[in-house]
């Protein structure tokens, strides 16, 4: 374990081969939550240039308050170029709405959580190429900027920003929304809400997860897609 200080000499070709691993780690952990056109190579390169800025600046023990650093500005790296790729296309989100849309009227029509194969059906698929639509739309989230503003209005986030006191991050964050989400994860399907919780809670990535389920990482991925599916189609109308 290091334990120079941020002003003494380091030896920072050690410090990228030491924390390699954990950029690779954080790479896989968010590609799970990106378009399968995202490649995980792209990840991690981003991720080292955040890696090797962490070590540029850092002003402290090299330990592992340092990891905890280092982590934050991979992540921020990777998101960064994220941002620039405009990673997720609308295609995908209109993939994903499609879904959304039938757990809805299911839900409402059932009075339960509607099944893969309810789901299928409803959008006139085959099973095997309604879990491919599930595959492809890898990377929904369960926020989109475009959720909170209508064709004909201001953006819901430019609203906010006028007023100098606001924080958007609160207005989506409020106690109501972290009530109804954890409600919402709470009647999940047993399944897919012990996928969000490996994903989430644990931080396995889907190859992991798969392990533990005795399924392939691919199942993994469209169980994943599919919670946050049913999520998004609940939250849309608190």
């Amino acid at each position: 374990m290091y334990t120079a200080t941020g002003t003494s000499e380091i030896d920072k070709e050690q410090f990228i081969i030491e924390f390699t691993p954990l950029v690779k780690r954080i790479a896989y952990h968010m590609l799970t939550r990106l378009p399968a056109s995202v490649q995980v190579d792209d990840l991690i390169q981003a991720g080292m240039i955040g890696l090797l800025d962490a070590v540029s600046r850092y002003e402290g023990s090299y330990g592992r308050q340092f990891e905890s650093y280092a982590a934050q500005r991979i992540r921020g790296s990777i998101l960064d170029e994220l941002r620039e790729a405009d990673w997720l296309p609308r295609s995908i989100r209109k993939k994903m709405r499609s879904i959304e849309t039938a757990v809805s009227l299911l839900e409402q029509r059932n009075g339960c959580p509607p099944s893969e194969q309810e789901l299928a059906k409803e959008l006139n698929m085959t099973l095997d190429e309604y879990h491919e639509t599930l595959q492809s739309a890898r990377g929904a989230q369960l926020i989109y900027y475009e959720d909170f503003q209508q064709d004909d209005e201001e953006p819901f986030l430019d609203r906010l920003c006028s007023d100098s006191e606001s924080d958007p991050l609160n207005a989506l964050l409020d106690d109501n929304f972290r009530t109804q989400l954890i409600a919402a994860i709470d009647n999940l399907p047993p399944r897919e809400k012990q996928v969000m919780g490996m994903h989430y809670e644990q931080e396995m990535n889907l190859r992991e997860i798969g392990e533990v389920l005795g399924v392939s990482e691919s199942r993994v991925c469209q169980l994943h897609t599919q919670a946050i599916a049913r999520l998004r189609s609940r939250m849309r109308n608190i």
